[in-house]
């Protein structure tokens, strides 16, 4: 079955700098575009990143643009999130999400990013 499992986050401080991991299993990866969702206590879940299958074309919310960088290793089955020069309103819940063809979409379980001093 489709899993994904993301790491990598954690406790920072303002300025600093995670990178999370998502490694999926069960579906063709290489054919998959892939996103990063982020959830703040009650906000919204926000779209955060987004990539081709072949990593090829990315896009990212305003607020991340020249921070985050989206990316992908194929032979890993892994898409990662570099964050840069984090912000305390960085703080949430990081998902990773693969939507099918069909529009259904999988989550996996999310990693708490906390950027505080």
């Amino acid at each position: 079955q489709v899993q994904l499992v993301e790491s990598g986050g954690g406790l920072v401080q303002p300025g600093g700098s995670l990178r999370l991991s998502c490694t999926v299993s069960g579906f063709t990866f290489s054919n998959a575009g892939m996103r990063w969702y982020r959830q703040a206590p009650g906000k919204e879940r926000e779209l955060v990143a987004t990539i081709t299958n072949t990593g090829g074309s990315t896009s990212y919310l305003d607020s991340v643009k020249g921070r985050f960088t989206i990316s992908r290793d194929n032979a890993k089955n892994t898409v990662y999130l570099q964050m840069n020069v984090l912000k305390p309103e960085d703080t949430a819940v990081y998902y990773c999400n693969y939507r099918t063809p069909m529009q259904y979409d999988y989550w996996g379980q999310g990693t708490q990013v906390t950027v505080s001093s």
